[in-house]
This record gives C-alpha cells, sequence and structure tokens, in this order.
C-alpha cells in the first residue's frame, strides 16, 4: 500500500495539511523527474486564476514535499480537498528523495480542467513558499518570481483551506 503522498503545488505548507486533518510521520524533499509544474489548472468559480498541476516534460522536473502518511487511507481524505477524481485524477509515480526513490500518490489534472494565459493568486503562492526548506533555492526564486494575481482576502477567504475549486 502507498503511503507517501508527494505534494508540488499548495499542499506543500505543512500547516495546511495539518490543517485538513491529514497527520504525517515525515516531510522529506522530493523530485518527480521527467515532469514540470505548471500553473494551468483552472479553478473552478475563480475566472482567470489557477492551481499547480504537473505535464510531461523529459528535461525538466518537479520540487515538492515529500509526506509520509501516518495512515495510508488518508490519501482518500485529500481526495476530497483536491476534487478527485473530477478536477484532479490520483496516480502513483516515482519520486527521488536524497538517498533513493519511493512510490507516491500524485495528483494531476484532469483535460477538462486545464487553460492557458491563468495566474495563481499570491496567496497560493505562498502555500508553495511554505515548503521553501525542502526546495532549491533556483525553484523557490522561480515560484516567487513567477507572476501572480494580488489575492484579496476580503472577498474570498481562505477557502482554499477547505477544497481546491
Amino acid at each position: 500500500m502507498v503511503s507517501w503522498y508527494f505534494a508540488y503545488g499548495s499542499n506543500m505548507n505543512p500547516a495546511r495539511m495539518l490543517a485538513r486533518g491529514l497527520d504525517f510521520e515525515q516531510r522529506i524533499a522530493g523530485v518527480l523527474p521527467r515532469f514540470q509544474m505548471r500553473f494551468n489548472k483552472a479553478a473552478v468559480g475563480k475566472p482567470g486564476i489557477a492551481y499547480a498541476n504537473i505535464v510531461y516534460q523529459p528535461a525538466a522536473a518537479v520540487e515538492g514535499v515529500l509526506y509520509q502518511l501516518a495512515d495510508s487511507q488518508a490519501i482518500e481524505v485529500m481526495d476530497q480537498y483536491e476534487g478527485s477524481p473530477v478536477r484532479y485524477s490520483r496516480e502513483v509515480y516515482s519520486i527521488k528523495t536524497a538517498d533513493s526513490s519511493v512510490n507516491a500518490w500524485v495528483y494531476v489534472a484532469n483535460p477538462a480542467m486545464l487553460a492557458d494565459q491563468l495566474l495563481p493568486e499570491s496567496r497560493y503562492v505562498d502555500h508553495l513558499l511554505a515548503g521553501k526548506d525542502l526546495i532549491s533555492s533556483e525553484y523557490c526564486q522561480w515560484l516567487e518570481n513567477h507572476p501572480s494575481v494580488l489575492s484579496d482576502a476580503s472577498l474570498c477567504p481562505e477557502k482554499g483551506l477547505r477544497f481546491n475549486g
């Protein structure tokens, strides 16, 4: 049974994981080779806003956070937050670690949810940056410099803590 989950989006923030009731034994750096992270998953009810997704790109790699889940069934709780199987599908990929590699659950946006010319909200990017202790300085800089839309918390409270629309 797969007990690892690879987060490359807002779940890189360990506080977000805990707020969602997803306990984990440990969190370590992970890399998904031959993929690239893109902000091309359309947010439901937020025109022009994107969430993270991965796409096949042979020369690229996605950095993120590997969580060893305290309970192998916890991934089913995560399905609710990721909108799986409608918004994201859940797949198993081999993720490289500093010492070896592990098979981990990874969410991939479904084709019907993809769109071009989207930008993430700044608050969303902040969740990714909460994992900066486990990503390279180059990857962190890329995230920090990525164009984003200024978040207005008064218009949209932190619903993302509960569900990625």
